[in-house]
């Protein structure tokens, strides 16, 4: 025999009885955006490689080993989106999306690729939703973006066992001065960094915070506080964001481990976290990055955004709180007698018309073996249709949860059932 062809390592399928979940947590989504005034956009999946070199940064692991990238017939290096703030900020400068408004409030979900280790929850392939404000500056913006997830988390039913961590690294006059105090702190202990904190102390200092290494953990215990550097713009910028997440009754804890390497990163940044899944793991993060606009070719443009992946957010879910999803349907329709054959599609394509979820059974089977079918599809009702039923124009309607069984006609089958599910 043929060998058969495996699906590609690190990538995952999502098969109809797990699409279910998905589609009730895109359904929670969906209706918390529309509540907050966020508007879906659905940029490209790739995009030119330049965009996340240049947005996500050329020394960061997603740019310097992470990324799908491939040239197209005209030689054109592109990329396969490892994450979409980049390609939303593309959009809006391309678009002139702020000549529809000042602030731009968009949403998104989709599929993301990168090149890392497969774990639990992360894929090759996997799937984010996010949000991003184009335009405010100010505070409350910051505020409505955090809140905004908290929502989602509280519409899941979750908001209790879920952390909210938070910091601030300041503008770029803060950044600098906090760069310079962390480089004079880590200087006497440049060897015993890794590597890789080696490499970054000149070029991006702030990334050493992140590192996963367990000797620089220890180092970067006692390193000063970007908290310390902030100049008085920024602690109050701050400050008026701890107060707003405080009046809209939205918990939260300082880190002052929390930072974001890229330069283009501003005041607020934070992470949501749960340890549902034993260690914790970030389900969402975000921040302000007011120069990524311009440093993308657009106008000096302030922005915050967040993305949470939707794998690890499932687990999360499963682990606290199963969301609830449909199932079964209304209505199997069982069909006996292949000369009946012919008027069964027909009965139920009106009946799906009318409203109902209903199948029947395609391969001509035993009349046991279609009650098994409905079974499994956990039908709610079972039609009979057999020559004296169609001779009449009825079929023998059954309840699978009380057994009751009458003769209904063709016409009147949709809502008969219709008004029994919504009694």
């Amino acid at each position: 025999m043929p060998e058969k062809v495996q699906r590609v390592k690190g990538v995952n399928d999502i098969l109809p009885e797990e699409a279910k979940q998905w589609q009730a947590l895109e359904s929670v989504v969906k209706h918390v955006m529309e509540k907050f005034a966020f508007g879906e956009i659905r940029p490209p999946i790739f995009e030119k490689t330049e965009l996340f070199a240049r947005g996500v940064g050329e020394d960061t692991d997603i740019v310097s080993k992470e990324m799908y990238s491939f040239s197209d017939m005209s030689k054109s290096s592109l990329t396969l989106r490892p994450e979409l703030t980049a390609g939303v900020v593309r959009s809006y400068i391309q678009n002139n999306l702020q000549q529809i408004s000042p602030v731009q409030k968009l949403w998104y979900e989709g599929p993301m690729f990168r090149q890392e280790r497969p774990q639990k929850g992360r894929y090759r392939q996997f799937w984010q939703f996010g949000a991003e404000a184009i335009g405010s500056p100010n505070p409350e913006q910051d505020a409505e973006m955090i809140a905004l997830f908290f929502a989602i988390l509280k519409a899941l039913g979750i908001e209790k066992s879920v952390l909210l961590k938070i910091n601030s690294v300041g503008d770029s006059e803060s950044r600098a001065t906090y760069r310079k105090a962390l480089q004079d702190f880590l200087r006497p202990h440049l060897s015993e960094l890794s590597e890789t904190s080696q490499h970054r102390f000149e070029s991006n200092p702030l990334r050493i915070l992140d590192s996963k290494a367990p000797n620089d953990k220890l180092l970067v215990k006692n390193a000063p506080k970007i908290r310390e550097c902030l100049n008085a713009s920024s602690k109050t910028h701050y400050a008026e964001v701890l107060k707003m997440l405080e009046a809209m009754g939205i918990p939260y804890v300082q880190d002052d481990l929390l930072v974001r390497g890229l330069d283009y990163y501003t005041h607020t940044i934070f992470e949501f976290t749960s340890d549902a899944l034993g260690a914790q793991d970030a389900i969402c993060g975000g921040g302000r990055y007011n120069d990524l606009v311009k440093e993308l070719g657009g106008q000096d443009v302030p922005a915050i955004g967040w993305a949470s992946g939707i794998e690890r957010l499932l687990l999360v879910v499963e682990a606290l709180r199963p969301l609830e999803v449909a199932s079964g349907l209304d209505l199997f329709l069982i069909v006996l007698g292949d000369e009946l054959r012919l008027t069964a599609p027909k009965l139920v394509h009106e009946w799906r018309e009318a409203g109902l979820s209903c199948d029947m059974d395609t391969l001509r089977r035993s009349m046991k073996a279609q009650m098994r079918e409905a079974n499994r599809q956990e039908a709610r009702y079972v039609a009979i249709l057999g020559e004296e039923e169609f001779d009449q124009g009825v079929v023998q309607l059954k309840n699978f949860e009380t057994g009751e069984q009458e003769a209904v006609s063709f016409e009147n089958v949709a809502s008969v059932i219709i008004n029994a599910l919504s009694s």
